[in-house]
């Protein structure tokens, strides 16, 4: 019968349970699988089967026991790196969610929300609209894999140790809120421009006709026409979501230290 010092049993439990918690952090946080709708079991099964294919490709670990302090301490440094990085994936979702909203305000939809089942927040329809749509042409090109792909890469540019983020990285992430902010921008430009001009020419009128009821008409046609230019833009939406998914992606590499 075979026997284990107990040394060689800390280092098996170490090897195995510190990626454990790097790879769960970041599919409890990233969409599509950090969402409230996928059990808690799916999500620890899908870390567990990860970590079981990751783990023969690691480097060496380090030699400390897997229930000492420096163990809790290597913990913390692979949590943060694992939600740092679902943090990012997820500022990409968030992204059209604010643009639906800047959208919503404009054309009217403001009073029209729902409950977002994935969030457990109530969000405008439209908002609700981009994001199902995201996470739709997200699946669709792949990008869930390629998630995959940055996450195993981590462990080669940021190896299981008393290390976490570099400096520069860290810039980069807290700058991905004013990412997110300037995406939206640029998603719901065009139709708040429009709206604007719609606007604009309701002001005209009103000048020119003070007797017409502005309050009761503009409002039908401005609803109308928000639809039609959110439904016109759609043509440009696919160009707009692969150049945003790549930058994210980009960033993403630069924080881990890909590139």
């Amino acid at each position: 019968m075979p026997e284990w010092s107990s040394l060689e049993i800390s280092s098996w439990v170490g090897r195995h349970l510190w990626p454990l918690f790097r790879i769960a952090s970041f599919l409890m946080i990233v969409p599509l699988f950090g969402n409230q709708v996928v059990p808690m079991r799916v999500r620890l099964g899908l870390a567990l089967l990860l970590t079981m294919v990751v783990v023969p490709n690691l480097g060496p670990m380090p030699l400390v026991d897997a229930l000492s302090w420096q163990s809790v301490e290597i913990i913390l440094y692979q949590v943060m790196v694992g939600v740092g990085m679902g943090f990012m994936v997820m500022v990409l979702f968030q992204l059209f969610v604010v643009a639906g909203q800047i959208i919503a305000m404009q054309m009217g939809l403001g009073f029209a929300s729902m409950m977002d089942p994935g969030n457990g927040v109530s969000v405008t329809v439209l908002s609700q609209f981009y994001l199902m749509l995201v996470s739709l042409v997200f699946l669709g090109m792949n990008g869930h894999l390629v998630m995959i792909e940055v996450l195993v890469e981590s462990f080669r540019t940021i190896p299981i140790g008393q290390q976490g983020f570099a400096s520069e990285g860290l810039v980069q992430l807290f700058s991905m809120l004013s990412w997110m902010f300037v995406g939206a921008l640029m998603i719901a430009l065009p139709v708040v421009t429009a709206l604007l001009i719609v606007n604009i020419a309701f002001g005209v009128m009103t000048r020119a006709a003070p007797q017409m009821n502005i309050f009761s008409l503009g409002f039908p046609v401005t609803l109308i026409f928000g639809l039609f230019v959110v439904w016109v833009s759609m043509s440009g939406f696919l160009p707009q979501f692969q150049l945003l998914t790549e930058e994210m992606f980009a960033m993403l590499k630069f924080v881990i230290g890909s590139y």
